[in-house]
């Protein structure tokens, strides 16, 4: 199995994954923006020459939350998602695809304008709507971690995706400043030892 990665990218919410499964995997480690995953050798692996991809036998998977689910599928044993006649599978299906559906389009568009685009093309009122609007996408986040750990009653794939956000949400800048359920959430998910690992591949 081999995972292509770079840090600060969603392929860390896969070698998380495959951290907390204690899955063994080889790395193939890029920077974002490397022209390495520009050439046609990369793009036949990632058509967009983008992170993260995984290779494990056959046609490799780059879409970071479909990863996970195939490797929670083939390799985790009922670890990190509840069954599906558990009353806590709706909601981890909900949590599970909350990042990419609410949290992870205005956060991309932070990212393209504090990061990406050259100083001179940036925008300071799309980057400030960005972040507005971010911040109101984890208001239901904060809501829901009243009182919790994590998202269902134990730690699960839900947090790699949602809580992956969350972590790199507060970093780009979102205000949690009225959100200290979510604070601490991030505070607990970034403690976890397979986090950290994964971070620092």
């Amino acid at each position: 199995m081999k995972l292509y990665y770079a840090p600060k990218s969603r392929a860390v919410r896969v070698a998380w994954c495959l951290e907390e499964l204690g899955l063994e995997y080889e790395i193939e480690k890029y920077t974002l923006g490397d022209p390495r995953m520009r050439t046609p050798e990369y793009r036949a692996v990632h058509p967009m020459g983008r992170v993260p991809a995984l290779e494990d036998g056959q046609e490799p998977m780059v879409e970071s939350g479909a990863i996970i689910q195939y490797l929670l599928a083939r390799y985790g044993n009922g670890r990190l998602q509840p069954a599906v006649d558990s009353d806590e599978f709706q909601p981890f299906l909900q949590w599970f695809h909350y990042c990419e559906g609410m949290v992870m389009p205005p956060m991309n568009q932070l990212v393209v304008e504090t990061i990406l685009l050259p100083e001179d093309r940036r925008s300071e009122p799309h980057a400030k709507r960005a972040t507005k609007l971010l911040t109101q996408m984890l208001m239901a986040v904060e809501a829901h971690m009243q009182g919790r750990d994590y998202l269902l009653s134990t730690f699960s794939a839900a947090d790699l995706m949602t809580g992956h956000s969350v972590i790199m949400a507060r970093r780009l800048g979102a205000d949690f400043t009225n959100y200290p359920a979510l604070s601490a959430y991030a505070d607990r998910l970034e403690a976890r030892p397979a986090f950290q690992r994964a971070e620092n591949l």
